[in-house]
This record gives structure tokens, C-alpha cells and sequence, in this order.
């Protein structure tokens, strides 16, 4: 079994969220939220929010996607770049679309860098979904999750697992529990393989899971994602799906005087402000990254500087 190597409080699935804070205010943001959408040639379907909470401080954006809609196509980017990681900004304008933001966690190789996790890019598989990971000395299987469409663009938010080039979406995580892996049985069965199938034409993973049925539900521990800073306060990036089936893209600012970031439960707060049935958190930090057409809308760190990454989430408006 390949399994990925968690190394001390600050892993390789924290190296864009950094070593970020604990601290967290005692009440949940309340966010002005504003629609930005008359400002932007966009289609019906496409919308897009500026949240503010003066008070806390943070900045926030929110897109709501409506695929159904004429026009409307929504896209997991992969970057084609020799070094593996690009703009999200050149990922937008490179491919046509009209609005993009970062999406799965990635590393440095020695000479790339490459996605952690399930990377399903228009219909080509880049990227197996992991299958365990190495923390405190202990091996844990586990199911990441991950954000998947399908031929017709219907968004899906569950765990994943993945064999050969088939994806596999599951409806819960493995059972793991700090310094206690999960002890069933980590290999599923050919009939359990069959039920769990499906063919996502374009998929990313990350995690954790921070929404499910409509509740806060952080899959922190499940996921392995304990020992790390990611439940911290930072810049957040999050995906989900609500109960029309519209897809949610979630952008938050941190580590900067007009905006402190959030946690994780704060994140899924956010989340189910739009009513959010089951939502993800992405990669954050200095990658978390909100574009429509040319125009950043976020401050990446507090600055206009994009980092590159690895993969992106982008829509097309026809």
C-alpha cells in the first residue's frame, strides 16, 4: 500500500496553510454579504457575493454555480505547465473561463510539483486518491474527501477511494481516531467496489470533510488530519453543494489586518450561511485565490501575488 508520511505539527498537507494560529473568536462571523454579480458579465446561474464582517475582521467571496443553466459549465483544472503548478489566474484565462479558484493540496518533488490525492481533470485520471498516510508513527488507511462531476456537470461531495484509473465515492469516512487506526477491513470487495463506482469525469480531492446533510460535520480525525495545523485559523478555500444542486465556491482571506481567516468550524458556519448540504475545505493559505475574468478578488496573504498551483476549480460562461 502507498502511504503518504505526515511530518510533525507542520505536515506536507500544511505546507500552503503554514503554521497558522488557534486562535478563534467566542461568536461565529456574521458577515455582511453583498451581490457583486450585476458588476460582471456573467450568465444567468453565475453568482457572486463579497462578505464582510467588520467586527471579526474578515473578507469573504462566494460564487454560486447553477450548471444546469445554458451557458454554465464548470471545470477541474489541472495544471499542463513542465514544472506542474500554474496561476489561477493563467488557469481562468488559459482555458476560457470566466471565474476559477485554487483547489487540492500539493508537494515539491525534486523536479515538480505534484497533487496530493484524487485528481480527475476532463475525464483524464492525473492523480490515485490515497489510500493511508504515516502519523506519529502509526498507519492509518484512510478516505479522503474530495469534490467530483460527472458527464452532466452534477456536483458530488463525498469520501473517495480509487483503484486503477476508476474512482470510487463512498458515504463516510474510515473510522480513525488519534494513536487508534481504523482496524476493519481497508480493502474493499469486488460487489462493494461495483456499488461505490462512479465515473466523475472531473474530480479533486483534499479535505477534511466540513459539512455533511446539512450540519457542521468536521472530519478531522477520520480524514488524519489531527497533528497538523489545518483545523487552525487561516485563509480558507472550501467547496460545496446545496440542495438545488448548485455548486458553492468559498474564498476567505487571512493572516492580515483586515482579515484574520478562519477556522474550520467557522468555515462550515459560512458554508451553511448558503445553505450548504455537504461541503469540503481545500488548500489554503497563501493559495486560496478567487478570480473572475482578469480581476483578483481576494488578497492572497495580504497581497496581489498569486501563487502557483497545482490544481483549480474554473467556470465557463458559454
Amino acid at each position: 500500500m502507498r502511504l503518504l508520511r505526515l511530518i510533525s505539527a507542520c505536515s506536507l498537507l500544511a505546507l500552503s496553510f503554514g503554521c497558522g494560529t488557534q486562535i478563534q473568536s467566542d461568536a461565529p462571523p456574521a458577515m455582511a454579504w453583498s451581490n457583486l454579480s450585476t458588476e460582471y458579465a456573467l450568465p444567468v446561474g453565475v453568482e457572486v457575493f463579497a462578505g464582510e464582517d467588520d467586527t471579526a475582521p474578515l473578507k469573504a467571496w462566494m460564487a454560486r454555480i447553477d450548471a444546469s443553466r445554458p451557458r454554465v459549465d464548470i471545470q477541474i483544472f489541472s495544471s499542463a505547465e513542465e514544472d506542474g503548478r500554474e496561476s489561477v489566474s493563467d488557469m481562468v484565462q488559459g482555458s476560457g473561463a470566466c471565474l476559477g479558484v485554487n483547489g487540492g493540496y500539493f508537494l515539491q518533488t525534486e523536479s515538480s510539483f505534484q497533487h496530493i490525492g484524487l485528481l480527475i481533470a476532463g475525464g483524464k485520471f492525473e492523480r490515485s486518491a490515497i489510500p493511508g498516510v504515516y502519523a506519529n508513527d502509526n498507519r492509518y488507511p484512510v478516505r479522503r474527501s474530495a469534490l467530483g462531476l460527472d458527464e452532466d456537470d452534477t456536483a458530488r461531495i463525498g469520501w473517495v477511494s480509487s483503484r486503477h484509473d476508476s474512482s470510487f465515492w463512498w458515504d463516510a469516512p474510515l473510522a480513525n481516531l488519534p494513536d487508534h487506526p481504523f482496524q476493519g477491513e481497508a480493502k474493499e470487495d469486488s460487489l462493494r467496489l461495483e456499488e461505490a463506482y462512479w465515473g466523475a469525469t472531473d474530480a479533486v480531492a483534499a479535505g477534511p470533510m466540513i459539512v455533511r446533510d446539512g450540519q457542521t460535520d468536521l472530519a478531522i480525525d477520520q480524514e488524519v488530519f489531527f497533528h497538523t495545523t489545518i483545523p487552525d485559523v487561516h485563509p480558507r478555500t472550501a467547496a460545496g453543494v446545496d440542495a438545488e444542486g448548485r455548486l458553492l465556491l468559498l474564498v476567505v482571506d487571512g493572516r492580515q489586518s483586515a482579515s484574520r481567516g478562519v477556522s474550520l468550524e467557522e468555515l462550515a458556519g459560512l458554508m451553511l450561511e448558503f445553505g450548504a448540504v455537504d461541503a469540503l475545505n481545500l488548500d489554503g493559505g497563501g493559495s486560496s485565490t478567487f478570480i473572475i475574468g482578469d480581476e483578483l478578488l481576494n488578497r492572497p496573504s495580504g497581497a496581489t501575488y498569486q501563487r502557483e498551483v497545482v490544481s483549480g476549480i474554473v467556470v465557463h460562461c458559454g
